[in-house]
């Protein structure tokens, strides 16, 4: 039964109207269309990243645009090079779209090079060109309301700024870009389970490929799990090569998620979840589905989630007290400095973060320690924290961690207040 403001038409219409307007203002409104087109040399200012690019989206007559939002007849894949301003004229976290093309790759991001991959040979001699050492790949899923260009020029900004030792691969896949399409969006999640399973079993398939992490965003968690949970009624389980999953703000039904992970079973990936309860896209979100709660929102300090995800092995970051420029509070994990460089330094190099082992400066997200923003907030450090990381062994390590920080904050602030 739906209850709330859900039942109420006009409660309803009022909640919507300011997350429409924040997602309104914090769109692509402004910018230039038509940023694929190559304007920028390999010699540009700046770091260069190479992507390869699987999609189910319809292709576009613009070669500026290349993909629409509408879907394909299969999978089509393109090797495109994003060239990133230098460091002194950006901020990490940040996707400095071009104000006008073509775009000045000493202060924006500029398109190098768009290739297209024909076929699974092509695609595999593109990996082991990319491979770092550690021999990883990294596939990223957009989520709700993309372009294709959005996804292409966010994937790029992650990789840079998390300083991944991994070959990049994005999965992107049919979105008309309007926060009034979700259900069409929705649906072309579903439609694009095979072929992100297929990509995923390319690259798995691929013997010098050793290690495969998985991120998905919004509502490319829910199509995330579903193409592991088809891998693994197919092949029996989930390949092995895929050892990490992180979810990062999942709009997901909290019930359909626990069932596709029942399906998924053991041994399975190890999944890690972005989480933040002032999340409005997935505060919208939840009132739209029934009033049930989404993955991405969830507090994990409080039953049945703390139970839930310690048996589930699922460790869990708390971003909620994390402030971000997203009027929408859903894109943290990619536009906070100290997120975007975590990912990058543990868990995308294949560790898993924990309560026991991981620094007070890494699992609080390196906050200055002694300033306006810890200070008196000892008896509630760990909750107020930008990043609180709960993980499978919380529940008893909870009260030493408390006291670790307590301890940290008072060391601090007495070292503060002496100077």
């Amino acid at each position: 039964m739906i209850t709330g403001a859900a039942h109420h038409p006009r409660r309803l219409l009022a909640a919507l109207v300011p997350l429409l307007l924040a997602a309104t203002l914090s769109g692509c409104a402004g910018r230039p269309e038509g940023v694929l087109v190559p304007t920028a040399s390999a010699a540009v200012p700046g770091e260069q990243v190479d992507i390869l690019v699987a999609t189910t989206r319809q292709p576009s007559k613009d070669p500026g645009i290349l993909f629409s939002g509408e879907r394909g007849r299969g999978l089509e894949a393109t090797d495109i090079a994003v060239s990133i301003p230098p460091a002194a004229n950006r901020e990490v976290g940040e996707v400095q779209w071009p104000k006008r093309l073509p775009a000045d790759p000493a202060k924006e991001f500029a398109t190098v090079r768009v290739a297209p991959v024909k076929g699974e040979a092509e695609a595999g001699r593109w990996l082991s060109q990319h491979l770092p050492p550690s021999k990883r790949v990294f596939v990223f899923v957009h989520g709700f309301n993309n372009r294709y260009e959005e996804a292409v020029y966010r994937f790029a900004q992650i990789v840079h700024d998390s300083g991944t030792e991994a070959a990049p691969v994005l999965f992107t896949w049919p979105s008309r870009a309007s926060i009034f399409d979700y259900n069409y969006d929705k649906e072309s999640a579903n439609y694009s389970r095979d072929g992100l399973e297929d990509v995923l079993d390319q690259i798995a398939d691929n013997p010098q490929v050793e290690d495969i992490v998985i991120m998905a965003h919004s509502m490319g968690s829910w199509l995330t799990v579903e193409a592991l949970r088809q891998m693994a009624i197919r092949d029996g389980r989930v390949a092995p090569k895929i050892r990490n999953v992180i979810l990062a703000s999942p709009d997901l039904d909290v019930d359909v998620f626990s069932q596709q992970l029942d399906t998924i079973g053991k041994p399975g990936p190890n999944f890690t979840l972005f989480v933040s309860r002032d999340d409005r896209a997935l505060q919208l979100s939840r009132r739209i589905s029934g009033s049930i709660d989404r993955l991405g929102q969830v507090d994990p300090t409080v039953e049945p989630y703390r139970t839930e995800f310690e048996k589930a092995g699922i460790t869990v970051l708390d971003l909620t007290a994390l402030k971000s420029g997203d009027p929408l509070n859903h894109g943290k994990f990619a536009q906070s400095p100290q997120v975007v460089q975590l990912i990058g330094s543990r868990l995308l190099a294949g560790q898993e973060i924990t309560t026991s082992d991981v620094a007070l400066g890494d699992r609080l997200g390196a906050i200055a320690l002694g300033t306006a923003q810890t200070v008196g907030g000892v008896a509630s450090a760990t909750v107020s924290a930008p990043i609180a990381v709960f993980d499978p062994n919380t529940r008893r390590t909870y009260g030493e961690q408390l006291n670790r920080v307590g301890r940290s904050l008072e060391n601090t602030i007495v070292s503060t207040v002496a100077n």
